[in-house]
C-alpha cells in the first residue's frame, strides 16, 4: 500500500505528542498513592480490591461510588487491582496511557474538524503538556477525569462521522459513546450543548 507524505506527518505527530507526554511525566510510575481519595475510591475498598466478581461488577452499576455514579471508572479501577493489586505504579501507568490516547485523539479530532494538521498538533500539544492535566495524570482518584474526556472526545469524533454520514447506525454510536461518557462522570451531561456549540 503506497504511504503518502501525509501519512509519515501523521505518524510523526502521533510519535512525537506519545514521547513528549512519557518524557515529562516519566515519575508517574514511580508514585506511591496519596492519602486524600485515593482510600475511598481504590486501597480501602473492598469492592475494587477484590477484583472482578458478580457482586462488585453489580456495586459499580448500581450504587454511588463516593458519591457519584461513574460504573465505567469503578470497573477501570477493579481492573487495575486485578492486573497490579495494590502496586500504585500499574494504577498510574493506566492514567499515563489514558492521557496519551486523549491527546492523539483530541489531534485526530481537531484534524478532522479543520483539515489543518499542524495547528491541531500544537493545540493536542498544549493539552498534553498543560499543568491542569498533571493531576488527572498523576493521581489515581482522577481517572474519572482521564476517562470522561477519551469518551467526550471519542462522542465529537463519532458526532463528525454522524455529520459527514447521516445514518441511523452513525447516529445511534454517538448516544452509545455518550452514554459511555456519562458513566464514566456525571459532568459529561455538558456535552450536548457542546455539539450544539459545535454546529454553530
Amino acid at each position: 500500500m503506497h504511504k503518502t507524505p501525509e501519512t509519515y506527518r501523521l505518524f510523526f505527530i502521533y510519535l512525537t505528542l506519545a514521547i513528549i507526554i512519557r518524557i515529562v511525566f516519566w515519575q508517574v510510575p514511580k508514585f506511591d498513592f496519596v492519602s486524600y481519595d485515593d482510600g475511598m475510591y481504590v486501597t480501602l475498598n473492598h469492592h475494587v480490591t477484590t477484583g472482578f466478581t458478580v457482586e462488585n461488577i453489580v456495586w459499580a452499576f448500581t450504587a454511588p461510588h463516593f458519591y457519584m455514579w461513574h460504573p465505567i471508572t469503578s470497573l477501570s479501577h477493579i481492573l487495575d487491582c486485578e492486573l497490579f493489586g495494590l502496586n500504585a505504579g500499574g494504577h498510574h501507568l493506566v492514567n499515563l496511557a489514558i492521557h496519551i490516547a486523549n491527546t492523539l485523539l483530541l489531534f485526530e479530532v481537531l484534524r478532522r474538524m479543520t483539515k489543518h494538521i499542524w495547528p491541531s498538533a500544537f493545540v493536542a500539544a498544549v493539552f498534553a503538556l498543560h499543568p491542569l492535566s498533571v493531576e488527572s495524570v498523576a493521581w489515581v482518584s482522577e481517572r474519572k477525569n482521564l476517562l470522561s474526556g477519551f469518551f467526550w472526545l471519542l462522542t465529537i469524533a463519532a458526532y463528525i462521522r454522524y455529520v459527514n454520514k447521516s445514518r441511523i447506525l452513525n447516529y445511534l454510536l454517538v448516544i452509545f459513546v455518550f452514554a459511555i461518557a456519562l458513566m464514566s462522570k456525571p459532568t459529561a451531561v455538558t456535552l450536548p450543548f457542546a455539539l450544539l456549540l459545535l454546529d454553530y
